[in-house]
């Protein structure tokens, strides 16, 4: 499964949204926009958990770019591949 997939998959797993698809989710669009997925800061706290559980990824809260790096699905999924 390509790893853009793998975090949508994640995405709907983790934060229950039930009847959603990896469809449903752009590959592109702001994750916590209301344009994109319309997440908020629980979500992103839970997200990141998830992410540093599944992809072995340390995420720090001082990171400047970590804000950055959850953007997207696309930009969660270069910056997992970064560090790997």
């Amino acid at each position: 499964m390509e790893l853009e997939e793998q975090i949508k998959q994640l995405i709907i797993d983790t934060l229950n949204l039930e009847g959603m698809t990896t469809a449903d989710i752009p590959t592109e669009a702001g994750l916590f926009s209301p344009d994109g997925v319309g997440l908020d800061s629980i979500d992103a706290l839970e997200l990141g958990l998830a992410v540093k559980n599944t992809f072995g990824v340390t995420l720090s809260a001082e990171n400047e770019q970590l804000r950055a790096h959850f953007y997207s699905v696309q930009t969660l999924a270069d910056f997992i591949r970064s560090l790997q």
